[in-house]
């Protein structure tokens, strides 16, 4: 294991170098392998992870539970309705009693603020599943599954296209600006990443020679772009929003013609899942020979299996 990750959480791809992403993907493709080929382990027995659920999930709460129980350890499922998390109980305080009885914890709710916590007060590993700012897991199953069909990432050209400030769009430019891809983010000016952040990205792409960049130009923002990933219109909690969002965003639709307008035949399509076929994605892309979109989903297992594996072994 990588002497400089056990104990460690992770919060957003921020924290991490991009020695560190290199590693979780090159153990998660030999875990992938590995159990591909049914070589069966048991690397977490006598082990325990705590999942706290304020969204609901599939495929993180499918991808965190199977990879920790496929290792032989025990993983507890705790949405909101089920402990006193932020209720009649501070969230330092669950934080202190649950990291006496887990070995790490997962959380997957709204506020970034949250999970930071947990990784304070608890003592330890947090994985951070999802909230409204960041969505770092998903990313590295992002990354896996560009390099599966790809090979290195490096240089590739990457189009984000959608809600340009939503938690995707903003572990994506991290992930790509710490792997030397080049990104492009493609929305609305309304819907643009925060200003801020793009800064902390651009620093990033300058050390990895990768270029980041905010457009609202449909005409020239996918030629040559290896990869198109889009996202919900309207993610948890906003709702109410979406009528708004259809009207901005209905442009920014993922269609046959926008990938042809790459000028690449093999551009690959990309969505995090669970999709609105119709809004952001039609279904001839999502469903079509350019889509790797179910391979992405599995991959959620093998990065999260990596990253637990790195942390705790």
């Amino acid at each position: 294991m990588a002497k400089n990750f056990r104990g460690r959480s992770l919060l957003t791809l921020l924290d991490l170098k991009a020695e560190d992403v290199r590693y979780l993907l090159d153990l998660a493709h030999m875990l992938k392998a590995e159990r591909l080929a049914g070589q069966f382990q048991q690397r977490f027995r006598g082990r325990t992870l705590a999942m706290l659920f304020e969204k609901r999930s599939t495929r993180t709460r499918c991808a965190f539970e199977t990879a920790f129980g496929e290792e032989g350890g025990c993983p507890v499922f705790l949405s909101s309705s089920d402990i006193q998390l932020g209720a009649k109980e501070s969230i330092e305080d669950t934080a202190r009693v649950l990291g006496r009885m887990f070995d790490c914890i997962m959380f997957r709710g709204f506020e970034q603020a949250t999970v930071d916590k947990l990784a304070e007060y608890s003592g330890v590993p947090v994985f951070n599943g999802l909230t409204d700012l960041y969505h770092p897991t998903q990313v590295l199953a992002d990354l896996m599954t560009i390099e599966e069909s790809l090979g290195d990432v490096a240089g590739l050209d990457f189009v984000y296209a959608g809600d340009g400030r939503n938690n995707m769009a903003n572990s994506l430019m991290i992930g790509s600006a710490l792997m030397g891809m080049n990104c492009t983010v493609l929305a609305p000016e309304e819907l643009h990443p925060e200003g801020k952040l793009v800064e902390t990205v651009r620093g990033l792409a300058e050390r990895s020679g990768a270029e980041i960049r905010i457009t609202s130009d449909l005409e020239t923002a996918v030629e040559g772009a290896n990869v198109i990933y889009t996202d919900v219109w309207a993610s948890m909690g906003e709702e109410e929003q979406m009528k708004e969002r259809i009207a901005l965003l209905e442009p920014y639709r993922v269609d046959a013609e926008m990938l042809e307008q790459t000028g690449n035949p093999d551009v690959l399509f990309m969505h995090c899942l669970p999709a609105v076929k119709g809004n952001e994605v039609t279904f001839d892309v999502i469903e079509g020979p350019s889509s790797v979109v179910w391979d992405e989903a599995e991959n959620r297992k093998h990065t999260i299996k990596a990253l637990m594996v790195a942390s705790l072994l």
